[in-house]
């Protein structure tokens, strides 16, 4: 008998910046980004948190990223995100987020990232959260693991939902009875590919799709730090009790993928 998934994007859908982006400022102190870049990467941060990105500008950025990576030693990467990971991403996670994820994991679904950032980047990170299926973009490395500067596979677009299919197929996923989350028009493939699209935070296009459609729309709000917040006078009780609820996701989302090995 088949099974279901729960099939998440990353960026603005479970965390509220771009994962990328997010680690600007830590590959600028190892000496990877030189200021110029940083700040090119600071300002694409703003403009993607106030108007997302189209397909012409994610693909700019993507070519960008990859010439800019070309050299950079893969091990060398994946230390540094593992890292820093606390450091960049626990304030940036969406309570809401984890809190729907915990439910699909009581319901016995697989869940699974989705992402069109690079897996050195999106598995240590998921794995932080306790969530340990990914589909990532994976950058091509040479013999000495090295970047090249190419992509091998662009989890973007088609891309995702084909993957979708793959894994399905390999896995007896039931897509009709699955679930897809994303902000973007650009993952209208990998929304249409489910029986249970849900478009969280969406931009223009997708809303207007979604409303169209009469799919799901949630609005994701809180993001919060994994870390219970101290009380002080500026700190207000919601935001306390949504760090501790973020914290109690968190920590069910790892205990359940323990007792589950």
């Amino acid at each position: 008998m088949a099974g279901s998934a729960a099939f998440f994007d990353l960026d603005k859908t479970i965390i509220a910046r771009s994962s990328t982006l997010a680690f600007s400022r830590p590959l600028f102190r190892a000496g990877l980004l030189n200021r110029r870049a940083l700040l090119k990467a600071g300002i694409a941060q703003t403009y993607y948190q106030m108007f997302g990105a189209d397909h012409s500008q994610l693909e700019r950025m993507r070519a960008e990223l990859s010439q800019l990576t070309k050299g950079w030693d893969k091990a060398e990467i994946e230390r540094l995100v593992a890292e820093t990971v606390a450091e960049v991403v626990e304030p940036l996670v969406f309570a809401e987020a984890l809190s729907i994820i915990e439910q699909h994991q009581k319901a016995d679904r697989q869940v699974v990232v989705i992402s069109s950032s690079p897996i050195e980047i999106v598995e240590p990170l998921c794995h932080h959260l306790g969530l340990d299926n990914v589909i990532a973009t994976r950058p091509e490395i040479d013999e000495s693991g090295r970047f090249t500067g190419n992509i091998e596979f662009h989890a973007y677009g088609p891309g995702k939902a084909e993957a979708m299919r793959e894994m399905a197929m390999r896995e007896a996923i039931s897509l009709p009875d699955s679930f897809a989350y994303s902000d973007s028009v650009t993952d209208l493939p990998m929304l249409e590919a489910v029986g249970h699209p849900v478009a969280v935070n969406p931009d223009k296009e997708l809303r207007a799709i979604a409303h169209e459609r009469e799919w799901e729309i949630l609005e994701f709000e809180k993001p919060v730090a994994l870390r219970i917040p101290r009380p002080s006078p500026v700190v207000s009780g919601a935001a306390v009790a949504a760090g501790a609820a973020t914290v109690a996701a968190v920590w069910a989302i790892k205990h359940r993928r323990r007792t589950d090995r």
